[in-house]
C-alpha cells in the first residue's frame, strides 16, 4: 500500500508540472527583427578572473550592429590576465571599455555588485547583461529590444543553448535543467506574477529606467540567483517580465563536477520571495514527480502482481516516465550537439533533486575563493 500511496503522490505532483506546462505553452522564441537606433543598447559584462572566456564574449558582441552603442566590463576584481583581453578588444573595438569596480562592498555578492556599477555607468535605455562565458548572435540585442517593446515589457532573459564540457555533464546538466521545467513550465512566455517569473541572468535586457526605478541590482545584491530575483523585483514593481528562446550559446561548466557543485546554488531559486516551507514544497514535487517515477516504474514491474492496484499503479508510473520522456524530447534543442548520453538524462533525476536539496540546506557558499553572502544567513 506505501508503494501505491507513492504513486498517487507522484501522480499529483506530475499533475500540477505538466499544468504548468501546458499553461506556458505555445510561446514563441525571438524573431529577426529591425534594428533599433544606433546607441540604443549598453551591454555589461560582469566578470571576475575570465581571462579563458571573455574575450570569445567580447568578440561575439563586436559583431553587433551599431544599436550596441557600449560594451562595459565591470571587473570585480580579478587576479589574471582578465583585464588585459579587454584591453586587447578595446583595441579592436573603441565601444569597449573597462571599469575596476573592485573591491565589492560588505553585504553584496561579486555579479550583482559588477552589474550595478555597470548600471550606473552607463545612459542608454536599453541594457543587456552578458555573462563572459556566453556568444551572443550578432542581431540578439535588437530582437530582444523589439520583442520588449511589442509585448510591453519591462525586461527579457534568453533561454541560451549550452555546449556540455564531459560526459558526466551530458547526464547531469540535462536533469538540472528539467527541474525549472518542472517548476517554471516551458520559456517564450512573460508574466507580471513575480511567482512565475522565470528569468537567466546570463543574457538579460531590461529598460534602464525601470531597473533604476526598483533598484533591481541593489534588491539581489545577497541574493544566489540574482537574476530570478531582479526579475522577480522588477515584476514586484509593475513591470511584466519575459523569458525566451534566443540566439546565445554558453559553456556554463567546465566539467560535470562544476556543474554540481556551483548550478544548484541558483538553481534552487530561493530568495527574500520564496519561503523555506515554499522551497520544501517545490523539492517534494521535484522529488515525486521527476526523480522517483522511473525507480517506482522499474519497482512495481519487479514485483507484478504482488502489490495491490498493480495494474493501476504501474500505468500511472508509466505514464509519468512518459511525461518525463516528453520534456526530455523538448530540451534537446536547448542543447548543441548532445551526446547520445543526453538521452540517458533520466537517470540523473535522483542526483539532480538530491544537489538541490543539499544546496538548499548548505549555509555557506563559495564562488572561485569567495564565500557569497545570503539573504538567508541562517
Amino acid at each position: 500500500m506505501l508503494l501505491v500511496l507513492a504513486v498517487a503522490l507522484e501522480s499529483l505532483a506530475g499533475l500540477r508540472a505538466l499544468l504548468r506546462m501546458i499553461a506556458t505553452a505555445g510561446g514563441k522564441a525571438l524573431s529577426r527583427a529591425p534594428a533599433p537606433r544606433a546607441g540604443t543598447v549598453a551591454a555589461i559584462v560582469p566578470v571576475l578572473n575570465e581571462e579563458a572566456r571573455v574575450g570569445a564574449a567580447l568578440d561575439a558582441l563586436a559583431r553587433c550592429g551599431a544599436e550596441l552603442g557600449e560594451i562595459v566590463v565591470v571587473d570585480g576584481g580579478s587576479v589574471d590576465g582578465t583585464r588585459a583581453v579587454v584591453a586587447a578588444s578595446a583595441a579592436r573595438d573603441p565601444r569597449v571599455r573597462f571599469i575596476d569596480a573592485s573591491p565589492v562592498a560588505p553585504g553584496w555578492n561579486g555579479k550583482a555588485w559588477n552589474l550595478d556599477a555597470g548600471l550606473r555607468s552607463t545612459s542608454a535605455p536599453w541594457v543587456v547583461t552578458v555573462d563572459a562565458d556566453v556568444r551572443i548572435g550578432a542581431a540578439l540585442p535588437g530582437d530582444a529590444v523589439a520583442r520588449a517593446n511589442a509585448a510591453g515589457l519591462a525586461a527579457l532573459s534568453v533561454a541560451t543553448r549550452q555546449e556540455l564540457a564531459d560526459a558526466g555533464a551530458a547526464l547531469l546538466h540535462p536533469a538540472l535543467l528539467t527541474t525549472l521545467v518542472y517548476r517554471a513550465g516551458l520559456p517564450n512566455v512573460a508574466t507580471g506574477d513575480p511567482a512565475r517569473v522565470q528569468a537567466n541572468g546570463q543574457v538579460f535586457v531590461a529598460r534602464r529606467d525601470e531597473l533604476v526605478r526598483a533598484d533591481a541590482f541593489r534588491a539581489a545584491r545577497a541574493s544566489r540567483c540574482e537574476d530570478v530575483t531582479t526579475a522577480r523585483v522588477l515584476a514586484a514593481h509593475g513591470g511584466r517580465v519575459g523569458f525566451y528562446e534566443g540566439d546565445a550559446v554558453v559553456r556554463m561548466h567546465d566539467s560535470w563536477r562544476d556543474c554540481a557543485a556551483n548550478w544548484p546554488r541558483s538553481l534552487t531559486l530561493r530568495d527574500a520571495f520564496v519561503s523555506r516551507a515554499q522551497l520544501a514544497l517545490a523539492l517534494a514535487e521535484l522529488l515525486l514527480a521527476q526523480a522517483l517515477p522511473l525507480p517506482t516504474l522499474i519497482v512495481l514491474l519487479a514485483l507484478g502482481d504482488r502489490v495491490p492496484f498493480a495494474r493501476s499503479a504501474t500505468m500511472l508510473a508509466f505514464v509519468l516516465v512518459l511525461m518525463r520522456l516528453g520534456v526530455l524530447a523538448g530540451t534537446r534543442r536547448a542543447y548543441v550537439c548532445p551526446s547520445p548520453l543526453y538521452w540517458l538524462s533520466p537517470l540523473a533525476d535522483l542526483p539532480a533533486v538530491v544537489l538541490l536539496a543539499a544546496s538548499a540546506l548548505r549555509r555557506t557558499h563559495v564562488w572561485r575563493g569567495r564565500v557569497l553572502v545570503s539573504e538567508h544567513p541562517a
